[in-house]
């Protein structure tokens, strides 16, 4: 059995296995630590220099907990990913009066989440005592599509109404309060976070 990658385009396996490892919060040195694979080796394949063998490309994808497949993105039908309506996830707390269905994929190195967010009138995402829920260096941008709401970030409280469109660091303490008597609605998009070095 040849020990020889399939045709893949090294500029995209390059920048596929840096955007998996930053999004696994890996340093190279980290991912050399868990693959076997040297750090100068894992950073000549992410700059697309040099092409791994099946060996050490399975390798690396065991560092990243992933398939050899899913690392080369062999088991995926193409770079389009339909998410339908009955297959979101869903969740949210019936006591806070908070729902919600993440509309994008649950891939591997995926860098952003689309969600969808309902709250009843005096309901909240959370508290103001809450841990931060998005890993380090992680941004949120949401869009208010109906109601109004308050979004309370690291103490601070903002108003926002119909329309209105903020963007905030994630990673620090914060929550989304309707204190209206009609229900709101807002879209939120979590952007996967960068390493502070």
């Amino acid at each position: 059995m040849s020990n020889c990658l399939p045709s893949v385009d090294l500029t995209i396996l390059g920048a596929r296995l840096k955007a998996l490892r930053e999004s696994s919060d890996l340093s190279l040195r980290d991912l050399a630590a868990r693959s076997g694979v040297s750090a100068p080796m894992l950073s000549q394949v992410e700059r697309g220099e040099t092409s791994p063998t099946l060996t050490v490309a399975a390798r690396i994808a065991a560092g990243l907990e992933l398939r050899l497949s899913q690392l080369l993105r062999l088991d995926e039908g193409g770079s389009v990913t339909v998410v339908r309506a009955a297959e979101r996830q869903r969740g949210g707390n019936a006591k806070r009066g908070h729902r919600f269905e993440v509309l994008t994929a649950g891939q591997p190195g995926q860098r952003a989440e689309l969600s969808r967010h309902t709250l009843a009138p005096g309901g909240a995402t959370g508290a103001a005592d809450d841990p931060p829920m998005h890993e380090p260096g992680s941004r949120e941008t949401a869009l208010l599509e109906r109601g109004a709401v308050v979004l309370v970030c690291d103490g601070q409280r903002y108003e926002l109404s119909d329309g209105d469109c903020v963007t905030f660091d994630a990673d620090l303490p914060h929550h989304f309060e309707n204190p209206t008597k009609q229900e709101a609605a807002f879209l939120a998009v979590v952007s996967a976070g960068l390493r502070r070095s």
